[in-house]
């Protein structure tokens, strides 16, 4: 198992065990998070839009077409950190990975 450091929109803050190989969408929306995913994780809409902790941006891949387009139209857009939660594939490679929910649009 490894874990997910989660502050919901309110400022709340948690720890979340999970096995990999899950997406954190996923994984967000099998605890109870306030994650619309409308698209159910098909990249193509901004509903489960989150910030990645500074720490962790350079262990996910780029930022990059329909992903950039869209957290990029966001109205809560940060530069670094937006990414979709869909497109985030939880691996050991960023077990204790810090994000933060974004504002829903």
């Amino acid at each position: 198992m490894a874990v997910l450091h989660i502050t919901d929109r309110d400022g709340s803050q948690a720890e979340v065990e999970s096995d990999t190989g899950y997406s954190v969408m996923e994984i967000l929306q099998r605890n109870s998070y306030d994650v619309a995913a409308i698209c159910g994780g098909c990249c193509s809409c901004a509903t489960c839009h989150v910030y990645v902790d500074e720490a962790y941006v350079d262990k996910l891949g780029a930022l990059e077409g329909d992903e950039a387009v869209l957290v990029e139209s966001s109205e809560f857009f940060r530069e670094g950190q937006s990414r979709l939660s869909c497109q985030i594939e939880f691996t050991d490679q960023i077990d204790g990975i810090k994000l933060q929910l974004a504002p829903e649009d």
